[in-house]
């Protein structure tokens, strides 16, 4: 049994990758924004306007954990704050758990999460100039808990396809 847990900002390609390296590995992938949404029968951004950041935490936290405690083999693309609430960093350190961290410069995830500001509850009413400043101060704040990640493999300039190449070497490495 085994848990890929990846950890990044958003924008970092935590789905995409998520979803190529599970069909790799035969695994399942689990999206947790997508089990959050399954759990409280609306949308993230829906969620967030609706009840609140903290309504989401709650839920992100339930199903977190309780995916960590299943027995199944999973890959994992994590939320952006996942990490950053309810000591759920703790878990990246654990046994039978590859945390990966997916870490992408200021310049490359502002330029990604330019054309999805809408989709994304804590972006959705920043102005151009504002995107990079925020996701700087964002990093800066959450780099503790993304560093306790097992592996951190940088993005800038790779495709999927590559990054998915050095996570299945790493975890050749580690056993799995």
């Amino acid at each position: 049994m085994f848990k890929v847990v990846l950890t990044g900002y958003m924008g970092s390609g935590k789905s995409t990758i998520g979803a190529l390296l599970a069909q790799q590995l035969g695994c399942t992938f689990v999206e947790l924004d997508g089990e959050i949404e399954a759990v409280a029968g609306i949308s993230i951004p829906t969620l967030f306007a609706d009840k609140g950041e903290l309504a989401f935490r709650k839920l992100e936290h339930q199903s977190f954990e309780q995916w960590m405690q299943s027995p199944t083999s999973f890959v994992m693309s994590t939320g952006g704050g996942t990490p950053c609430y309810y000591n759920h960093h703790e878990w990246l350190q654990r046994e039978h758990v590859y945390s990966v961290y997916l870490k992408g410069s200021v310049t490359t995830l502002a330029r990604r999460l330019q054309s999805q500001t809408a989709q994304r509850p804590l972006i959705q009413n920043l102005i151009e100039a504002e995107l990079e400043e925020y996701i700087a101060k964002h990093l800066f704040d959450r780099s503790y808990y993304y560093l306790q990640s097992r592996l951190t493999t940088p993005i800038d300039g790779k495709t999927p396809e590559e990054i998915v190449m050095e996570i299945r070497r790493w975890l050749t490495q580690e056993g799995i």
